[in-house]
């Protein structure tokens, strides 16, 4: 028996009395991973990205673990939430422009000591300011820097459009903005390379391309290292006590942890290892998250129809963006109608195997996204469901 074959005997037996469609997480690869991300950040505190999770219990699991302090989330509302909830460390990754969110936070002494947030534009202090109200609570302020890499005297960029602030001066001078407002403090520097921590180097059968990745990336890790360590002396010129420099990605751990200038690195989809993540030379996960889907129909020899299972994920719409059928091994979608709505049929010799009610397993393309479509996580354990936790949207939150 292989490896995933007897994950498919265990998954099938832990969750034999229950009905598909259902997602479970896989106790043992989700620790082993959290280990790993550990073992490579190399002493330095891993911040957990709560967009990859989107489940408060494993939110908890993972920064229970030694390694792990403080959590990345991805809205203003989220993170009000997540600090009234007992999380008391929230670093929100991404500016908002939540009017009615500020105006808690900047009114509640508790909410404004968890809470951080990110910002890259004055005028995003001045919606801040705006929306006080009665709040005089000191807002700590996280700048971050664009990390995209420039080439052919910035003709081409390669990196994700974030960030407006690239060079050490206009970071700095945003950090002078902020120490010159009352009520504002500066406390962090961010900066995420997504196109060296979110870009698999090792795709199967592309190599010419997978060594284009490679070489990319290679470069753009010199060029950030000393372009980051610029902006943070600049920056902790204006703010000596500057409290973190928060960087990298799953994909990038080991690379960034290893600067000087960078105190704790992020990383949130390496615990779930979805599929878009398995395609690195850096390292090599587990999956451990997966979602179930029941055989409804038998069309023909060699065929197989599940209920459900079009979860696409975001990003620019192509193949790689579509969950995979996993377990039993050998099935492929059906190049005329893929991943659909309400059916999928699936093509391939295993399709034989299976009978009406069995469970086909699914890998989603990114990590917490799946918990868009789930109230509810079985967390698996041995072939055993030992824990059953909501998820966001189990908890009656979908945050964007």
């Amino acid at each position: 028996m292989t490896p995933r074959a007897a994950d498919r005997a265990r998954y099938d037996r832990a969750t034999a009395g229950l009905d598909a469609p259902l997602a479970v997480v896989d106790l043992e690869a989700f620790d082993a991973n959290a280990g790993d991300l550990v073992r490579r950040a190399g002493g330095k505190p891993v911040r957990v990205a709560s967009k990859s999770l989107r489940c408060r219990a494993l939110l908890e699991r993972a920064l229970a673990r030694p390694g792990f302090a403080g959590v990345m989330s991805f809205t203003l509302e989220e993170s009000l939430w997540l600090a009234r909830a007992g999380f008391d460390d929230v670093l929100l990754a991404y500016p908002s422009a939540d009017r009615a969110g500020f105006a808690e936070l900047t009114a509640d002494p508790k909410l404004a000591r968890s809470v951080t947030v990110t910002v890259d534009d004055p005028a995003q202090l001045d919606l801040v300011e705006a929306a006080r109200g009665d709040g005089r609570e000191e807002v700590r302020v996280c700048l971050e820097l664009d990390t995209s890499l420039r080439l052919l005297g910035g003709r081409l960029r390669i990196g994700a459009l974030r960030s407006p602030l690239r060079e050490p001066a206009e970071v700095a001078e945003l950090a002078r903005s902020v120490a010159r407002r009352p009520g504002f403090r500066l406390v962090g520097l961010m900066a995420y390379e997504g196109h060296v921590a979110g870009v698999g180097d090792a795709v199967e059968g592309r190599p010419v391309r997978s060594r284009a990745v490679r070489l990319m990336q290679s470069a753009a890790r010199r060029e950030l290292a000393g372009r980051r360590a610029a902006v943070v002396a600049a920056v902790r010129a204006v703010a000596p006590d500057l409290e973190f420099v928060n960087g990298g990605g799953t994909g990038s751990v080991q690379y960034t942890a290893a600067e000087d200038a960078v105190t704790e690195v992020a990383a949130g989809s390496g615990l779930y290892v979805p599929r878009l993540f398995d395609h690195y030379t850096s390292f090599s996960g587990r999956p451990a998250a997966l979602f179930a889907q029941p055989v409804v129909r038998r069309p023909g020899v060699g065929v197989v129809t599940v209920l459900g299972g079009g979860y696409p994920a975001s990003g620019a719409a192509g193949r790689d963006r579509l969950p995979v059928p996993y377990l039993p091994e050998g099935l492929r979608y059906d190049p005329m109608e893929g991943p659909g709505e309400v059916q999928t049929p699936l093509l391939g010799s295993a399709a034989d195997d299976l009978l009406i009610g069995d469970k086909v397993w699914f890998r989603h393309a990114k990590a917490g996204e799946l918990c868009e479509r789930f109230d509810r996580l079985h967390l698996v354990e041995g072939d055993r469901v030992t824990a059953v936790v909501p998820t966001y949207r189990g908890e009656g939150r979908t945050f964007l």
